[in-house]
């Protein structure tokens, strides 16, 4: 076959078991929502970041690739699952004739996603990181009782908008959220969230931007 494209990866059986499987075991322990909208979502805004800072076109659909892979290793596990979704996104796409070069480039991206341990080891790793980091809204939200909402399910609930901007000429990628603050405090999206901004600052510089973060039409970094 030619060049792997992500259509083409989101057809294959294998896959879809994965991403629907993956976001099974995370509503069995009350987590947000890892499936394929959170894949979907992930895999346009790394493909519209490399876009809009031109990168060739390739790149931008590698990107596209890593980021809709990236949280398949939940399949077997929570802790450390960006190890165990780097192992699968191998086997996978070794097996589906991934050139090398380009391999090695989804790798980085599916396993240094994780804000703890993200390290922008290329553009389709640092255009992951920060798309994954972006995806804050409240159609993430599993629990129907908000009575029972533990502080993530909270933010995510009171964040009615979020959009990953670029502004190529002045170089500043900036995540846009519109937050109900009487749902959630700006603060406790700060105490939640501050490492993922982090990662997704570093993130930027290495693409040779600024991180931005607009709450309620208001720059906060």
């Amino acid at each position: 076959m030619g060049e792997i494209t992500l259509a083409y990866l989101k057809a294959v059986p294998e896959v879809q078991v994965y991403v629907k499987c993956a976001d099974r075991n995370m509503e069995i322990i009350g987590y947000t929502e890892h499936g394929f909208r959170h894949a979907d979502i992930v895999a346009e805004r790394a493909r519209y970041l490399l876009r809009e800072l031109d990168y060739e076109e390739r790149a931008c659909e590698v990107a596209a690739i890593a980021a809709y892979l990236h949280d398949i290793g939940n399949v077997a596990n929570r802790v450390n699952h960006a190890a165990t979704s780097v192992l699968l996104a191998h086997n996978l796409l070794q097996r589906l004739g991934m050139p090398p070069e380009e391999l090695v480039e989804v790798l980085a991206g599916v396993g240094n996603h994780e804000e703890e341990f993200s390290e922008p080891f290329g553009p389709v790793a640092a255009a992951v990181t920060i798309a994954d980091k972006s995806d804050v809204n409240r159609s993430r939200v599993r629990n129907p009782d908000q009575c029972g909402f533990d502080p993530h399910d909270r933010i995510n609930w009171a964040a009615v908008s979020s959009d990953l901007v670029v502004d190529r000429h002045k170089r500043i990628i900036a995540l846009q959220l519109d937050i109900d603050t009487a749902i959630g405090s700006i603060m406790e999206y700060f105490e939640l969230f501050l490492v993922r901004m982090v990662a997704s600052r570093r993130a930027a510089e290495y693409l040779g931007c600024r991180f931005s973060l607009v709450i309620n039409g208001t720059s906060l970094l």
